[in-house]
C-alpha cells in the first residue's frame, strides 16, 4: 500500500489543490476505505463558493469504496471485512446522546457544522484533525468506529452506489417527511438529483399523480422524470404551473409537494402553498432562503399545510436506497451523467454548477481514475 495519500484538498473559497498526506496509522478500532466513486452534489457547490471553516477540508461526502485496512475491532462492530464494498454515510456521530440512541445520528451535535466548530462529518472536516483524511475527493478516507458504513449488495457496482445519498434523501424527504404513500397526489419541484430521486421513491411507494416542473432548460431532465415514472411535468417558463396541477387534480390540489428548488427564491414555496389542497396538505422545502418578506402565514394555516424540513436521511432510507438500486426496477444509472478524475474537481464542481455549459445531474468523481 502506498504510504502517502493524494488528495483535492479546498484551501480557499472556489479553490482547490492536489496535495499528498501520509497514509494514517490505523488502530485496532479504526478502518481505512480505498475510495472508488464520490458523488457530488448541490451542496457540494455551496460549501465550495462559501466554506463554513477557514481550514483546508478535503470535500467529498458521497463516498463509496472497498475496505482496504480494518482493525479486527473496527470489523466486529461493523460486521465488515478488508474487501467489501461499502458506502459510508458523511455523519459521524457521537452514538451517546439521545439523538444517537434513538438512531437519528443526523442530529447528533458531534455531525453539525453549524453550531460545532469541531464537528465531525465527511466532506464538511478540517484535514488537520486526527486522520487527515475526512473527505471522498482523495485516494483514502480515514474511517474511526463511530463511522456508519452499509454494506453495498452484490451486483451494484461502485458508480450505481455512488447514487445512494441522493436516492436515500428522495426516500426521506419523501416518505418519512413528506408521507406520500398509496393514491397520494405529489408535486415535485425541480428535476435535479434529488427531485428525480423523489420520483422513484414516490412512484414506489404507491403515489396515483406525480407532477415534476422544471424549466425549458430542463427538458432532458423532465423527460428522464417522465421515464422513471412521473405522470406529468410542466415548463413553468411556457404555461402558468399552478394552473396546470390544478386541471391535472381536478381543482383540487395535491396532497404533497416536494420543494427540490434549493436557492430559487420564493416561488416555488408561494407555488407549492396555492398547489397543495385545502386541508392537511404537506410541504417539504431545503429552505434555503435566509428571509422570506410577507410569508403568507395566514393562508398556510388556513389551510392546515404541515411545513416539513429536508434535512439527511435515516440509516433505514439507505438500506432502501441500496436495495432499490439492486432491483434494477429503474434505469437510475441514467441519474449517473459525469465522470471526472481527481485533477478535476474544480471543474467538476462547477459543471454541476451550470457553469461550464454541461448539463451535469450527478457527477462520479474517481480519484483513481478508471483503474
Amino acid at each position: 500500500m502506498a504510504e502517502q495519500v493524494l488528495a483535492a484538498v479546498r484551501t480557499a473559497p472556489g479553490t482547490t489543490e492536489l496535495q499528498e498526506f501520509p497514509m494514517p496509522e490505523i488502530a485496532d478500532d479504526a478502518a481505512l476505505l480505498k475510495i472508488e466513486v464520490a458523488g457530488i452534489c448541490g451542496t457540494d457547490v455551496k460549501l465550495y463558493r462559501k466554506p463554513t471553516i477557514d481550514e483546508p477540508v478535503i470535500m467529498g461526502h458521497e463516498n463509496v469504496g472497498i475496505v482496504a485496512r480494518a482493525g479486527a475491532t473496527w470489523s466486529r462492530m461493523h460486521g465488515l471485512v478488508e474487501g467489501n464494498r461499502i458506502f459510508v454515510e458523511h455523519y459521524v456521530g457521537c452514538m451517546h446522546c439521545e439523538w444517537c440512541r434513538a438512531g437519528e445520528y443526523r442530529h447528533c451535535e458531534l455531525t453539525d457544522w453549524r453550531t460545532n466548530p469541531d464537528a465531525r462529518r465527511y466532506g464538511y472536516t478540517s484535514s488537520n484533525n486526527p486522520g487527515r483524511l475526512w473527505g471522498g475527493f482523495a485516494q483514502y478516507l480515514y474511517l474511526p468506529w463511530n463511522a456508519v458504513t452499509h454494506k453495498v449488495p452484490d451486483g451494484v457496482s461502485a458508480e450505481l452506489a455512488g447514487l445512494v445519498t441522493p436516492l436515500s434523501n428522495g426516500i426521506e424527504w419523501a416518505l418519512n417527511a413528506g408521507k406520500v404513500g398509496y393514491a397520494t397526489s405529489v408535486l415535485i419541484q425541480g428535476p435535479g438529483q434529488q427531485g428525480l430521486s423523489q420520483v422513484v421513491a414516490s412512484k414506489q411507494a404507491g403515489a396515483s399523480l406525480i407532477v415534476v416542473t422544471g424549466t425549458t432548460r430542463d427538458a432532458t431532465r423532465l423527460q428522464l422524470a417522465l421515464d422513471l415514472g412521473a405522470d406529468a411535468v410542466i415548463d413553468v417558463q411556457r404555461e402558468d404551473p399552478l394552473e396546470r396541477v390544478l386541471e391535472l387534480t381536478g381543482g383540487t390540489g395535491v396532497d404533497v409537494v416536494l420543494d427540490c428548488t434549493s436557492g430559487a427564491g420564493t416561488a416555488p414555496v408561494l407555488l407549492g402553498i396555492d398547489a397543495l389542497k385545502r386541508r392537511e396538505g404537506i410541504m417539504v422545502t431545503q429552505g434555503e432562503e435566509a428571509a422570506f418578506p410577507d410569508f403568507p402565514l395566514k393562508k398556510m394555516t388556513e389551510k392546515c399545510i404541515t411545513l416539513g424540513s429536508a434535512r439527511g436521511h435515516s440509516y433505514r432510507s439507505v438500506e432502501l436506497a441500496l436495495d432499490q438500486l439492486a432491483s434494477g426496477r429503474f434505469p437510475l444509472e441514467r441519474l449517473a451523467t459525469h465522470t471526472f478524475g481527481l485533477e478535476d474537481v474544480d471543474h467538476a464542481i462547477r459543471a454541476l454548477a451550470g457553469e461550464t455549459g454541461e448539463d451535469a445531474l450527478h457527477i462520479s468523481l474517481k480519484p483513481w481514475g478508471d483503474a
